[in-house]
């Protein structure tokens, strides 16, 4: 038997949730447009109020009236610190651990040669078949660029055992892309230092949405792009964490000028700065760096727990809502139910997965699609209600209960899913 449509008695008791959400206000510093509820800020997230004018200044009069001399005016040179700097804060880690610069991949790349070269003699990197296509890719180039390496790929529940004194990195996105299943960072690491390994942490679906603390985990490694939860744009520079500890000791792979210790005084011989810098490696992309920057102010006295607590709410709320009244259409939860093994994120599957997607957004109601069969919702905790958790189950129910999904308008794929 179907069950029924969400309704008003369940929307006014999300309303009072709403009233009483201690990040309320933080929903007043982004643009939203009108009528759209945005569940897909795990993918791209929403223009900050802020970055607009701040590019504008930039380009106006930094660049446009300061020319080359907005270097040294305004301090561009030292953009990728500060701009690290803030997401540090958000990552559980010192502002000297964290540098803003290049894209997630090259990120990965610059510190996953850097770590089997501290770890000579291993010849095993370890991750998780299921991760992010762009991670096991650039594991296959590093091999093939490098020769003689294990790429022991395995399930998530074989994990445990594939870490031995042979691994020399253990590669893992914190949070699944498709389920947005949740490795528990602390256990993982311990179990990869207890080996001897080193571990490398792909933060892009937790960045901005879950309380990370990767300092307390141990850490040693990680990479995060700035375009999802941290809303910096599209394509927005990307960072990189590397812990106190084990950055004089990372030999840059990309040896760029601006990870040189002294850039400016032009030496033909590369050696690379002490701290967090070397793994800088061409010019700073100053614009994007601003719109990150911006961006980022949105996280201004934020506290961590709060994000994590209503994160935790949202997505519960929809997982209830939806079971409870989409019974019978075909979709089934792919995240995990236990809080504590999920991100910020609810994926259910559907053998018309991309078909649901499109009809939903037609309504308004903005998710996304992963291949072959996922419907995907990001859970934004900054600028999300609790009603709009409601709104966009009832959508979801009625393009399900109507079939609305079952047109060609909606099976006609376009390029990006």
């Amino acid at each position: 038997m179907m069950a029924s449509r969400p309704g008003s008695a369940t929307r006014h008791d999300l309303a009072a949730l709403d009233e009483r959400d201690p990040l309320r206000l933080y929903r007043e510093r982004f643009e939203l447009p009108e009528g759209v509820i945005y569940l897909d800020g795990n993918s791209l997230g929403p223009l900050p109020k802020g970055v607009e004018a701040r590019l504008r200044e930039v380009v106006q009069t930094q660049w446009g009236h300061d020319l080359i001399m907005g270097w040294n005016l305004h301090d561009w040179v030292n953009m990728p610190r500060r701009v690290g700097a803030k997401i540090a804060r958000l990552i559980g880690a010192q502002s000297d651990e964290v540098i803003a610069a290049d894209s997630t991949s090259v990120n990965l790349f610059k510190l996953l040669v850097g770590a089997l070269g501290l770890r000579p003699g291993r010849r095993v990197i370890v991750s998780d078949s299921d991760n992010f296509p762009t991670d096991l890719y650039m594991v296959q180039g590093v091999n093939e660029l490098l020769g003689g390496y294990e790429l022991r790929f395995v399930q998530r529940d074989r994990l445990p055992g594939a870490i031995d004194e042979q691994v020399a990195v253990v590669l893992l996105t914190h949070v699944d892309y498709r389920s947005g299943a949740r490795y528990d960072m602390r256990t993982i690491t311990s179990l990869a230092h207890r080996s001897g390994a080193l571990t490398l942490w792909d933060l892009a679906h937790s960045a901005g949405a879950l309380a990370l603390e990767l300092n307390a985990c141990g850490a040693d490694l990680a990479v995060g792009c700035g375009y999802k939860y941290l809303n910096g744009g599209p394509g927005a520079p990307a960072f990189l964490f590397v812990a106190r500890r084990l950055q004089a000791h990372l030999r840059p792979v990309l040896s760029g000028w601006f990870g040189h210790a002294a850039p400016f005084d032009f030496s033909p011989d590369y050696t690379p700065a002490t701290d967090i810098r070397r793994m800088l490696c061409g010019t700073p992309p100053i614009l994007g760096l601003a719109a990150l920057d911006a961006a980022l102010d949105a996280f201004a006295d934020v506290e961590l727990k709060q994000i994590q607590d209503k994160s935790v709410m949202l997505t519960q709320r929809f997982i209830d809502l939806v079971e409870a009244h989409c019974r019978g259409f075909g979709l089934q939860l792919a995240t995990p139910r236990e809080p504590a093994e999920r991100g910020s994120q609810v994926s259910f599957t559907h053998s018309e997965g991309y078909a649901v997607v499109q009809a939903l957004i037609a309504r308004g109601v903005i998710g996304d699609f992963r291949a072959p069969n996922i419907v995907r919702f990001g859970f934004a905790p900054l600028y999300l209600r609790h009603q709009d958790v409601g709104d966009a189950a009832m959508h979801l129910y009625d393009v399900l209960a109507a079939r609305a999904w079952d047109t060609p308008q909606f099976k006609n794929r376009g390029v990006v899913t």
